[in-house]
């Protein structure tokens, strides 16, 4: 009896076909939420990294204070970081909208920061590249969206945002075809 056949075989089989298609159907919906509420839905995503750090910041207050294990500078330095998430945290929930807007242009800066050092670096590759055309237009195309990004970064992270909301809705489409799909033998 064949592995596709037996009933550990349709079992895995459906097991994964499901998790194919929850994870696309996750993905496609939170990216219909950025698409139509991009502000709200990234006010949500806020939040959930607001109640991670406070999570977060109980957890390591809890090791610090209770473990007896840790000794000295561990458990202060556990204290110490349960503390800053916790706060983290609470200013996070004070006013969601603002954070998400700080999050947002935090995320603009350190993308812009990233892509000219990208360029800088593909610059560097120059001499060794195959093809040097093609390098150094990177390198030229990364660095100044690098710094479009650093003189723009809400808007920068506003584009980003829709292309994460567009590419969850094509990829969560296509994780639910997959799910169709998986485990079918074609002769």
């Amino acid at each position: 009896m064949s592995t596709e056949t037996s009933p550990l075989g349709r079992f895995a089989t459906n097991g994964i076909r499901t998790a194919l298609g929850l994870s696309g159907l996750i993905g496609l919906i939170v990216g219909i939420l950025i698409l139509i509420w991009p502000g709200k839905t990234a006010v949500v995503m806020t939040a959930i990294i607001a109640i991670y750090a406070v999570v977060g910041g109980l957890v390591y207050l809890g090791l610090g204070i209770f473990s007896k294990t840790m000794r000295g500078w561990a458990r202060i330095g556990h204290i110490i970081l349960g503390a800053i998430y916790v706060a983290a945290g609470v200013i996070a929930f004070a006013n969601l909208t603002r954070t998400a807007v700080f999050l947002a242009a935090f995320l603009g800066i350190l993308v812009g920061i990233m892509w000219i050092v990208e360029g800088v670096v593909a610059l560097t590759t120059l001499a060794g590249a195959r093809s040097k055309g093609w390098t150094a237009f990177f390198a030229i195309l990364s660095i100044a969206a690098g710094i479009v990004l650093l003189l723009s970064p809400l808007w920068g992270a506003v584009v980003l945002w829709w292309l994460l909301g567009i590419s969850l809705v094509v990829l969560g489409i296509l994780q639910i075809a997959r799910a169709f799909s998986f485990g079918t033998t074609t002769a």
